[in-house]
């Protein structure tokens, strides 16, 4: 019997699709990563029945970076990024994806590839298949590996793209790869330069990154150009009249609506107080209409998520992902806004009749069902639908909200126009001309079922009767001033950026995301945007070097060439070498020109040695180094004008110690009393003295053979959660004592009230660890000073047994962000480090003597 491996893009997705085909009947069990398979037998094309293996993936297998020799930051002309070699590396390593899938596709005939139905999921198709190709035969041939094009998790559309399965769109990953390749090249080249060089001269930008994006900072300079407009904006003063007349009394408005002179603004009112009545020169009434929405796609779903739920385009999106996986909508990612011809809006519609929330509405509509509007087929996925009926109770707050819009939105647009009457009252006063308009509802909809767009409650009719003449009972010259415009909100951003091009329906909210994250806007009541002052100076610095860098056409003119490469219309290569060429020579004026937007940062930050607070000696010259808090935290010396990265936490000088090998003062680190801590020599974080320490590592991991702070001294055995750690006496925060692990989060507390403890020279009998020697304070001590001293091993000994504690220290994953270097490590301990001084700390402790910890995790 053959084999078929199929494979989807989220382990959710595959056991979704694997109940649907297998109606029911398949087994699964899970893997080391996360990702489960599942099986069962069935029928497949012409091969008769044949078994099925369904697992997935989790996103993307492989990501596009540097070659190890141009990661470094500090060694790396960012120039050199814009020609240097690529490659493709795993995007979690840990989870070794590529091992997974290949283990998965031994045995098997055919590949059929489930991945989300873009580019971003063709390209993941071909990772796929690379992964597998030296286990499926002939994986690139088109009789081997199939591609299942589908829009909603429900049984027909799955069912049916199994019975149509077509096949990878090269062209399309292609254009995937182009865009990653540029972004890398030029999004690493302009932020390594501006990062080093800014924060190497103020201390207050409070930014771990300042970052360049093709598709970023175009988005940045909507919000900025706003805020230009606000603040640039001189209101003017105009004048208006006011006429009240009629019995009952009507405000009427004026024609002319507002005139800039007041002189003429007094000359048309006293010609209007000429008069005592006003002649009702014409009264008349029309139907009017709006209309029902256009079918929802993905820019419209994320504007409403917006200015209507008050739900960022980010997590609309993550929200929407999560219902589609779960079969509750259709595809969340799409341009089309019109049905297809085919599609089956009754079947629809019948799914929602039974909802307690909106089935009455869903019932009304069904007796009295209207065509929808006409759209744009994009020729991707059918626009935004329910696939299955979901009650509040299965969902939390927010995501019943975005379930529920897309109901009521469907339902919206196949219900009738809401149509009102406008009744418009002319009125003349001399030369000049008065209205007043009411408007009556005649027919609710679609609002019906979008309550939010209601059309509010009717008017009064005007009380005027053409030709007849009305008493004037007042008129008056009102005063008012020109407003500035608002500031963006994410609604309004969203639609420029669908304007200009940039990004797409998927990148968008996370270049909305990144510019809040990365401290250049932030969001206030109303979703509004609200630039800080980073993000100005970074987008007038690129206005007054190169316009170009911020100006959305750029990326647009990118965006154009990738759309050319998925067509096959341009070549791969071509584009790229193009794109890039342009970029680099933007790049080196940049850099020429960086003066010019330094100026700007000069009027608006503090210098370095204008900022922090003194804080420990430096090594070099032995005068205090500054401590700035803001992102990134860091160590300044002003008269050395140098800079150390320091680990986002607590940071303080550790006793009187120094390091022995640079006299640089030490210092500790902790996320807390629970956390993780350790010990730290700034330069050597920085700067690790030994091939075997990484950078941004602590003493922990620094393997000198006599420094009683070192890995060497302090280390007690091999992790007893992970493969490659060491398990360190961490003494910062004494009399509270632990052992650390210097690669997992595994933290051990020990021996809390002790007054020193020594890591001796001998090994456990049973374990291998390192004995250690416990001194206590006692009232029963035989010794004068009160001390009584404990040795043992602190896995094996019994009297130790009771005196220890494991757990994980979740706040330990922030330290491994020590610095802005690409992969900088935070306490991995170096290749054979584990057996240093004669293999110390080698021993791992056995299983059983785990049992003896009282183990419990945070």
């Amino acid at each position: 019997m053959k084999s078929v491996l199929m494979v989807a893009e989220k382990p959710s997705l595959a056991a979704s699709l694997a109940g649907i085909l297998s109606n029911g009947r398949c087994t699964a069990k899970r893997g080391n990563n996360g990702c489960s398979t599942h099986e069962w037998t069935g029928p497949f094309r012409n091969e008769g029945n044949v078994h099925f293996r369904m697992t997935s993936v989790c996103g993307h297998v492989m990501s596009l970076d540097f070659i190890s020799k141009y990661t470094s930051w500090d060694k790396v002309d960012p120039v050199q990024l814009f020609d240097c070699p690529t490659e493709k590396k795993e995007c979690n390593p840990k989870q070794q994806m590529r091992s997974f899938l290949a283990h998965e596709a031994r045995g098997c005939d055919y590949l059929v590839l489930w991945l989300d139905c873009d580019k971003e999921g063709e390209n993941i198709c071909f990772e796929v298949m690379d992964a597998v190709q030296h286990v499926i035969h002939n994986v690139y041939s088109t009789f081997v590996t199939y591609r299942a094009h589908f829009s909603a998790i429900t049984d027909k559309d799955i069912k049916g793209a199994m019975e149509s399965l077509g096949h990878p769109n090269k062209n399309e990953a292609k254009s995937v790869d182009a865009r990653q390749e540029l972004d890398l090249r030029i999004g690493c080249a302009f932020t390594r330069f501006q990062t080093k060089f800014f924060q190497g001269r103020y201390g207050d930008l409070d930014s771990s990154l300042i970052s360049y994006g093709p598709c970023q900072t175009p988005t940045l300079g909507f919000c900025v150009k706003r805020h230009d407009d606000i603040q640039l904006f001189k209101p003017e003063t105009f004048w208006y009249l006011q006429l009240v007349a009629g019995q009952p009394e009507v405000t009427l408005e004026w024609a002319r609506g507002r005139v800039f002179k007041k002189n003429i603004a007094i000359m048309l009112l006293n010609r209007v107080k000429e008069h005592k009545e006003a002649t009702v020169e014409s009264v008349s009434s029309k139907e009017s209409f709006k209309s029902k929405p256009q079918a929802l796609n993905t820019v419209e779903l994320m504007r409403i998520c917006s200015s209507g739920l008050g739900i960022g385009p980010f997590q609309a999106m993550q929200i929407a992902e999560r219902l589609y996986t779960q079969g509750y909508i259709s595809y969340p990612r799409t341009e089309t806004n019109q049905y297809p011809e085919n599609f089956d809006l009754h079947a629809v519609l019948r799914l929602l009749q039974p909802s307690g929330d909106f089935g009455d509405e869903a019932r009304a509509i069904s007796s009295d069902f209207q065509t929808p509007r006409k759209g744009k087929d994009a020729g991707d996925h059918p626009p935004i639908t329910p696939m299955k009926l979901g009650h509040r109770n299965d969902f939390d707050r927010d995501t019943w909200r975005v379930y529920e819009f897309i109901c009521r939105h469907f339902m919206g647009t196949i219900s009738r126009d809401l149509k009102y009457r406008t009744t418009t009252a002319k009125l003349k006063v001399g030369l000049e001309t008065f209205t007043c308009t009411a408007n009556v509802l005649l027919d609710a909809g679609f609002t019906k079922v979008m309550t939010w767009q209601a059309f509010g409650k009717d008017e009064a009719m005007p009380p005027f009767v053409q030709g007849t003449q009305v008493p004037i009972t007042d008129v008056r010259l009102a005063e008012s001033q020109t407003g500035p415009p608002d500031y963006l909100t994410e609604a309004e951003l969203i639609t420029l950026m669908e304007q200009h091009g940039i990004g797409t329906d998927a990148s968008i909210p996370v270049h909305i995301n990144n510019i809040c994250q990365r401290n250049y806007v932030k969001i206030e009541t109303g979703r509004k945007l609200i630039p800080t002052t980073l993000g100005i100076v970074l987008v007038h610095g690129y206005q007054k070097i190169d316009p170009e860098l911020v100006l959305p056409t750029m990326r647009s003119e990118v965006e154009r060439m990738l759309t050319l490469i998925a067509k096959g219309s341009a070549d791969f290569n071509d584009v790229l070498r193009h794109a890039i060429k342009i970029f680099k020579l933007k790049f080196v004026y940049f850099v020429q020109n960086i003066a010019s937007m330094d100026m700007l940062f000069e009027s608006s930050f503090s210098p370095l040695a204008e900022s922090g607070k003194a804080h420990s000696r430096c090594g070099k010259c032995r005068r205090y180094m500054k401590y700035i808090q803001t992102k990134p935290a860091r160590l300044y010396c002003s008269h050395c004008e140098d800079n150390y990265t320091l680990p986002n936490g607590n940071v303080k000088v550790y006793r009187e110690f120094k390091c022995p090998l640079d006299d640089f003062g030490l210092l500790a680190f902790s996320t807390g009393v629970k956390g993780r801590s350790f010990a730290f020599c700034p330069y050597c974080y920085n700067h690790p003295p030994f091939r075997d320490m990484p950078k941004f590592g602590g003493c922990n991991t620094c393997t000198h053979p006599t420094c009683p702070h070192s890995l060497n001294t302090l280390g007690i055995s091999s992790c007893v959660e992970c493969e490659t750690g060491v398990l360190v006496l961490d003494s910062t925060l004494s009399p509270t004592w632990k052992l650390g692990c210097n690669r997992c989060d595994v933290i051990i507390n020990c021996f809390k009230g002790a007054t020193k403890i020594t890591v001796e020279e001998n090994k456990c009998s049973e374990c291998g660890a390192q004995l250690v020697n416990v001194v206590y304070k006692s009232d029963k001590s035989k010794f004068k000073d009160g001390s009584e001293e404990k040795s043992g091993c602190v896995f094996c000994s019994s009297e130790f047994a009771h005196l220890v504690e494991k757990h994980r220290a979740v706040a330990s994953r922030q330290v491994r962000s020590g610095g802005p270097s690409r992969g900088g490590g935070g306490g991995a301990a170096g290749p054979g480090a584990g057996n240093a001084r004669g293999g110390r700390h080698g021993g791992r402790p056995p299983k059983d003597k785990m049992a003896q910890l009282a183990a419990y995790f945070v």
